[in-house]
């Protein structure tokens, strides 16, 4: 089989003692292979495109995922940390969490449930989906080269339907309490770096606040609020003698929504870029801190912040922190970034196939997706160490001009390094030759390397 180039072979080697010798060779064929190949990311196209169609044990590949014995979590450990050491060397680990729908139908899939689709849904129409819920950690960085911020999964769980565990022992466990356990465990990896966890009004709930609050090195979290939540001033000091149970709240504050509507909120206006996709925009916010309380629950401080827009083209939001020194333009900033996630759910189901794999088996179905969104952050710190050779090319055409590369620019050039490796690392002599033109043989590469579906 054709060798890696030595700068990827040095990248993926941090993986190889999660597996025993035999595996890893298989598993290095599975990896290149789903990178190379265009469209569905079943086994059986990674070993088309890697010549290993009539290999008589192929089954042997389908093992990896379905039988072998490694961790996915370590994998995951040591994929961010190869994220932090290439991207976020210095500075607060701002990570993002959001939920996603992997389409997939099947009597074998035991894990699907019918969710309302985020995407095709809207306020006035319901669209249901049926699949799989996955739930994905990715961490927040700057790509120089693209001179954006990107989000790069390396933590993703399964989170089953209720209807999955009606005939099990255990009980179901909501979003947020998967949230929980993969934020702590990045606590654990992590004992010391300050974390700063981004999401949506989905993970805005205070049991889940209050828990990220009380950890010894807490993690900060940052998420989209309710306009109309309830919120109060602080506890004042306890008088010398007084009786009764501390009190968790004092009086009570105007809802955001009264906020945003009163004329003597005092506004101040920031430009932030990468806003709803836009290079930079205006807009006014106000901030100010609160405790958030509901009955039966525990009281959560907060630093919360109204968003506008001066020209009314956007609805006005509302952002809370639960780092109170934390200033209201870096709220703006880390919030924004969430809006990536997106984007890298989109990327995943075009160029890297996501529900197109037709894996079965609890074991393949739960290592399958977090291995192509984890791809996604591998193919990403390839393409990164491949513009130390030089400058990344980016695909343009005379009605379509751009000037920093994209997901498929980058996906591109790892695929051209790999295929100039295998083609050219090693001249033979053969009489079985054909001349073809340049200018053939580069729209020929061109497609090769962009062929997505």
């Amino acid at each position: 089989m054709p060798t890696l180039p030595t700068e990827y072979l040095t990248l993926i080697a941090v993986f190889a003692p999660l597996f025993s010798k035999r595996i890893w060779v298989w598993a290095e064929v599975l990896l290149v292979g789903a990178v190379v190949a265009p469209g569905k990311r079943t086994v059986t196209a990674v070993l088309r495109v890697m010549g290993l169609s009539e290999c008589r044990q192929f089954q042997t590949y389908h093992r990896v995922l379905n039988r072998a014995v490694w961790s996915s979590l370590q994998a995951s450990r040591l994929l961010l940390k190869l994220l932090v050491t290439t991207f976020a060397a210095r500075g607060p680990l701002v990570v993002a969490l959001d939920d996603t729908i992997e389409r997939r139908r099947g009597a074998h899939i035991k894990a699907k449930g019918i969710y309302r689709d985020p995407v095709r849904s809207s306020h006035s129409h319901f669209v249901k989906a049926s699949g799989l819920r996955w739930l994905s950690l990715m961490v927040l960085v700057n790509i120089p080269w693209a001179q954006r911020v990107w989000a790069l999964p390396f933590l993703t769980i399964l989170a089953p339907s209720a209807r999955y565990y009606e005939k099990k022992k255990r009980a179901h466990k909501k979003l947020t309490d998967w949230a929980r356990q993969g934020l702590l465990q990045l606590r654990r990896w992590w004992p010391q770096r300050e974390i700063i966890a981004v999401a949506d009004a989905s993970f805005a709930v205070i049991l889940l606040l209050d828990r990220l609050r009380q950890l010894p090195q807490p993690i900060w979290m940052v998420a989209r609020f309710r306009l109309d939540a309830a919120l109060y001033e602080p506890v004042g000091p306890r008088k010398v003698g007084q009786l009764g149970r501390p009190r968790l709240k004092g009086k009570r504050l105007p809802t955001l929504a009264q906020v945003l509507k009163n004329r003597k909120t005092q506004w101040r206006r920031m430009r932030v870029g990468g806003w709803y996709g836009e290079v930079r925009r205006t807009i006014e916010i106000t901030s100010g801190t609160a405790v958030w309380y509901h009955t039966g629950m525990p009281a959560v401080p907060i630093r919360w912040v109204v968003i506008r827009d001066p020209k009314g083209k956007f609805k006005s939001q509302a952002v809370l922190c639960t780092k109170l020194a934390a200033k209201p333009e870096q709220i703006v900033e880390w919030f924004v970034k969430r809006w990536q996630v997106e984007v890298t759910f989109r990327e995943v189901r075009t160029h890297l196939g996501v529900e197109t794999q037709r894996q079965w088996s609890d074991r393949a179905i739960a290592r399958t997706t977090p291995l192509l969104l984890g791809l996604f952050s591998l193919i990403t710190v390839f393409a990164h160490h491949s513009t130390m050779r030089g400058k990344l090319s980016v695909r343009q055409a005379a009605w379509y001009k751009k000037t920093l590369p994209t997901f498929a620019d980058a996906l591109a050039s790892v695929r051209q390094r790999l295929w100039s490796n295998f083609t050219f690392q090693i001249a033979r002599a053969t009489q079985d030759r054909a001349k073809v033109s340049t200018a053939l043989l580069n729209r020929f590469t061109d497609a090769l390397c962009y062929a997505a579906q």
